[in-house]
């Protein structure tokens, strides 16, 4: 699905991002995408798109190169920055006149996610609050039914029950071929969704593993006294969150908690 192989990049007149990074990810999974500010998250998710081309190394997409942008490749991916800009025409006209390029477009989908949303496809795109315009392109987004959907803080700028919303319609409108790409701050917004946890810093992968496996090798808990096989611990107003080594039970992944505690420098591979 997704092929990275001894990429290297640079924004002029600066030291290197990524330096032979390489990376392979399969089909059907939700993978959050996380790192501290400055890591490269964004450029990376450019790059998979094709928005910015590397200095070395090859990347691929279903076998089609981001370089060059080729209509193979864009049919096969759609991109939601964290800012854009709306053009000043009606919501169903924008979808009018951008469908045609997703072959696997669908339409019946995207009016019923826009209802999940309560959005009106009369409303002029470039007069509706940054919210709304969050949720129009994510609902189209997912519409697209495209094989690489990749999200740059999707919720930003999205009220509660709206994020609620978002956490279900990717959640249910997923076909096995697809592969979402996350990359958020907002680690609770995303932390029941999402299959996979991948972690750049300084251009490097520093951490690769699934939620699932992650649930089976570690707990995740709250409690009053610190115990004696801990692996890494934060102060609590309930007494401490802590992470030890599972005890036979899975347990629901904290993380935020989890991010901590390998920014510290805690081995959890």
């Amino acid at each position: 699905m997704i092929t990275i192989k001894n990429l290297s990049f640079a924004y002029k007149k600066q030291p290197l991002l990524f330096n032979d990074l390489s990376l392979h990810e399969g089909a059907g999974q939700i993978i959050g995408l996380l790192g501290k500010n400055g890591a490269g998250k964004t450029t990376l998710l450019q790059l998979l798109a094709g928005l910015l081309s590397p200095q070395k190394g090859e990347i691929t997409v279903n076998g089609h190169s981001s370089i060059g942008r080729s209509p193979a490749l864009l049919e096969q991916i759609c991109f939601v920055p964290e800012e854009f800009i709306m053009p000043s025409v009606k919501m169903h006209r924008y979808v009018d006149g951008h469908a045609s390029f997703y072959p696997r477009f669908d339409r019946a989908l995207f009016l019923d996610l826009i209802k999940q949303f309560e959005l009106d496809e009369n409303k002029v795109l470039s007069k509706m609050s940054h919210g709304q315009k969050k949720k129009f392109r994510i609902a189209f987004a997912l519409a697209t039914k495209c094989q690489l959907i990749v999200l740059d803080e999707p919720t930003n700028g999205l009220d509660i029950p709206s994020k609620v919303t978002f956490r279900q319609m990717v959640a249910g409108a997923l076909e096995d071929d697809q592969t979402v790409i996350i990359s958020t701050h907002q680690v609770k917004d995303v932390e029941t969704l999402i299959d996979k946890l991948l972690l750049i810093d300084e251009g490097r992968v520093i951490f690769n593993e699934t939620i699932l496996n992650l649930s089976e090798k570690f707990d995740f808990k709250i409690v009053s006294h610190l115990p004696e096989n801990l692996l890494y611990n934060e102060l609590n107003p309930m007494g401490y969150k802590v992470i030890t080594p599972a005890n036979g039970t899975t347990s629901e992944v904290d993380i935020e908690l989890l991010f901590n505690a390998i920014n510290e420098g805690v081995k959890l591979n």
